[in-house]
């Protein structure tokens, strides 16, 4: 007889599972509460910059569902949360803040965020390069694999000249990198990872 109430208790959570559905502590059900986005940059690791556009919902509130845009400054504004800081927070990070500020206006929040297009996290390269041109950086991406995106370098280019251009706290970097050294698969270290805002320069 317990073993039929196991089965039956394990069976229960499959369907819970399967069916999207969660059950709060008041016997009632609620919708599972999803962060992501069916696109790459809802991956956790994604950090948020000015330019990129969230879709935000509240379950059951329909007052509180719309888009927002992540403006200039790194903040949105929002119904009832007034202004949350994006910038450079994961959107798992901003769904916990809403429903810190929204929970003092609506009961148990159950709040969706969802990344709905890419607007601020981008990588520049430019130069002697066959498509220059900026690209989101929706994945970690590193020099080599900028240059690819950008189509390659010329035949002209001088490829032992390269340099990465940063800027940190509002100082410029400048990091130097030699494409034969790490086609060779030698000085591995200067295949840095880039970041938002970087700028791969070919001359």
């Amino acid at each position: 007889m317990r073993a039929l109430r196991v089965t039956l208790a394990w069976l229960w959570c499959l369907i819970a599972v399967w069916g999207g559905w969660a059950f709060a502590d008041d016997g009632t059900s609620k919708p599972v509460v999803s962060a992501k986005s069916a696109t790459a940059a809802a991956d956790e690791g994604y950090r948020l910059q000015p330019g990129d556009l969230l879709e935000i919902s509240v379950w059951k509130e329909t007052d509180l569902q719309r888009e927002v845009l992540v403006r200039p400054d790194g903040s949105f504004s929002f119904p009832l949360a007034g202004e949350i800081d994006a910038r450079g927070r994961t959107v798992e990070d901003v769904r916990k803040t809403l429903v810190d500020h929204l929970e003092k206006y609506v009961p148990s929040p159950v709040v969706s965020v969802a990344v709905k297009q890419i607007g601020g996290n981008r990588i520049y390269v430019v130069g002697r390069v066959n498509k220059a041109g900026d690209f989101p950086l929706t994945n970690p991406l590193d020099v080599m694999q900028a240059i690819s995106l950008a189509g390659g370098v010329t035949p002209y280019a001088s490829v032992n000249n390269i340099v990465i251009l940063r800027r940190h706290n509002g100082r410029q970097q400048s990091f130097r990198f030699q494409y034969s050294d790490v086609a060779r698969g030698r000085a591995l270290s200067q295949n840095i990872q880039l970041e938002s805002g970087d700028t791969v320069v070919v001359p």
